[in-house]
C-alpha cells in the first residue's frame, strides 16, 4: 500500500517551498478591497486632525475657575463641524457641535444635556473636567505610525481607514492567474441536459468562486476530454497562460485518469496522496510549457465535490494565499463543543459542521458526510478537524476552520 503524506507535512513543506509573487501594480483606492499590500503604509497626517468635539454642547475653559455648576454665561461664538471658531473670550461659552474643531482657549466641552438656556445665558448644571468630551489630536491614528503592513489583504474596513488618512492609491501585488481545468467524459455544463451516465461539473464553478473569493483571477481552460493528448494540451496552454494551475479529477489510479501521466510528461510530479478524507487523491507538482519555460505549480484535486473542496481549502488555498504575498495564508482556528458522535478511521477528516453559539460555541454535524455530498458543505459554516483513529463524543472539545460567508 502507497505511503500517504500527513496533511500538516504537505501543508508545511509547500509553504516552505512557494516564492511570493513579486510584481506589483498601483491601483485606485476604490478598486483596492481584496488586494494584497505590496509595501506597508504610515500615517503622512494625525487623525483627528486637530482637537474636535465628541458632542453637541458647549466649549468652555476648564481651568476657568469662574466658570461653575450653576453659574450662567454668555455665548460668544458658534462652532459647526468643517468651520475653525475664534479664540474662546474669557467668561464665555461657545456653542459647538461634534466635530466641530475645539477653538483656541477651550480644553473641554460640556454636553448639551447638562446645560439649560435662561434669559442670562446658558446655565452649566454640571461642570465637566479638563479634557472631557474631547477627541485630542492624532488620538484614532498618530502622524507617523504604520497602518497597514506589506502582505496585507486589505478589507472594506481598510480602505476606510486608508482614505481617513488621505491615501487615494495603493501598491499592490499583481493578481495571481489561476487556470483551472476539469477532466472526466461524464461531465456537462450546465444547464445542458444529462445523458445516462452524466452529472453536472460542479467542480468548476466552485473552484472558479473560490479562487475569486481570494482575489485571484480564474483563467477558464474548460473541460478536457479523458484521453492523455488533450491532458496534455490543457496543462500546456495553463502553463503559457496563468501563474498556477488546478485541475479537478483525473487523479485516481484508473485507466481514464490522466493527469499524473501528463503532469510527468510537462514537468514533474512531487507530491502524490496525502492522509486526509475527504481528498486522499491529491496531486502537486510543476509543469511547464515548452523546455525553455519557467515551471508553474500544478494542483491535481480529486473529482468528487467535497473532497475537491476540502482539499483547495486545507492545502491548497495556503499555497496560493503565500503565493500571492498573503502574510495571514494559514487562517486560525478555533474550538468548539461537539454535538456529535463521531469515529474517523486511518486518516485525519474534515467534517462538514454549523458553529453557533457566543462565548461558548457549538458544532453540529451534517447528517451526510459523503465526499459527493455537495449539499453538506453548503450547509456548513466550517470544517471540523479531527485526528484519525479517534472517536468524538458530545461534550468533546474539536478544532474548527471556520468557512468564508
Amino acid at each position: 500500500m502507497a505511503v500517504l503524506t500527513p496533511v500538516d507535512e504537505v501543508i508545511s513543506t509547500l509553504l516552505s517551498q512557494v516564492v511570493a509573487m513579486d510584481e506589483t501594480e498601483v491601483v485606485s483606492l476604490r478598486l483596492a478591497r481584496g488586494r494584497i499590500l505590496a509595501q506597508s503604509i504610515n500615517a503622512t497626517v494625525d487623525v483627528p486632525p486637530h482637537d474636535n468635539s465628541a458632542m453637541d454642547g458647549y466649549a468652555f475653559n476648564a481651568q476657568d475657575d469662574s466658570i461653575v455648576a450653576g453659574g450662567r454665561y454668555a455665548v460668544s461664538d458658534r462652532i459647526a463641524a468643517g468651520h475653525v471658531g475664534k479664540t474662546l473670550e474669557p467668561g464665555t461659552l461657545a456653542r459647538i457641535f461634534t466635530g466641530a474643531p475645539i477653538p483656541e482657549g477651550a480644553n473641554a466641552v460640556v454636553i448639551q444635556e447638562d446645560t439649560r438656556m435662561s434669559e442670562g445665558g446658558i446655565e452649566l448644571t454640571e461642570r465637566p473636567k479638563f479634557g472631557a468630551n474631547v477627541r485630542p489630536r492624532g488620538q484614532d491614528i498618530a502622524l507617523g505610525s504604520q497602518l497597514l503592513g506589506r502582505g496585507h489583504q486589505l478589507k472594506a474596513a481598510d480602505v476606510g481607514l486608508l482614505a481617513s488618512t488621505g491615501v487615494n492609491q495603493v501598491e499592490v501585488f499583481r493578481k495571481l492567474k489561476i487556470a483551472i481545468m476539469s477532466t472526466g467524459d461524464e461531465l456537462v455544463e450546465p444547464p445542458n441536459a444529462l445523458a445516462p451516465g452524466q452529472i453536472y461539473n460542479s467542480n468548476h464553478y466552485t473552484l472558479a468562486a473560490m479562487i475569486e473569493e481570494l482575489g485571484m483571477e480564474v483563467v477558464d481552460l474548460g473541460l478536457v476530454p479523458d484521453s492523455l493528448s488533450a491532458t496534455v494540451e490543457a496543462l500546456a496552454t495553463g502553463a503559457e497562460t496563468a501563474d498556477c494551475i488546478i485541475s479537478s479529477g483525473g487523479v485516481s489510479v484508473g485507466e481514464e485518469d490522466h493527469v499524473k501521466a501528463a503532469v510527468e510528461n510537462l514537468g514533474r510530479l512531487d507530491l502524490w496522496k496525502v492522509a486526509i478524507k475527504p481528498g486522499k487523491p491529491l496531486a502537486f507538482g510543476f509543469v511547464r510549457a515548452r523546455s525553455d519555460a519557467d515551471a508553474i505549480p500544478f494542483f491535481g484535486l480529486p473529482g468528487n465535490p467535497v473532497s475537491s473542496f476540502v482539499t483547495f481549502t486545507v492545502i491548497a488555498k495556503p499555497y496560493l494565499l503565500k503565493f500571492q504575498g498573503n502574510e495571514s495564508a494559514v487562517g486560525n482556528s478555533l474550538y468548539a463543543m461537539s454535538q456529535f458522535d463521531f469515529k474517523t478511521g486511518g486518516r485525519r477528516e474534515y467534517l462538514r459542521v454549523r458553529v453557533s453559539g457566543g462565548n461558548e460555541l457549538n458544532a453540529e454535524l451534517y447528517d451526510g458526510q459523503g465526499s459527493g455530498v455537495m449539499s453538506s458543505v453548503s450547509w456548513a459554516n466550517a470544517l471540523a478537524e479531527i485526528e484519525a483513529d479517534t472517536q468524538v463524543f458530545p461534550g468533546d472539545k474539536v478544532k474548527v476552520h471556520l468557512l468564508p460567508n
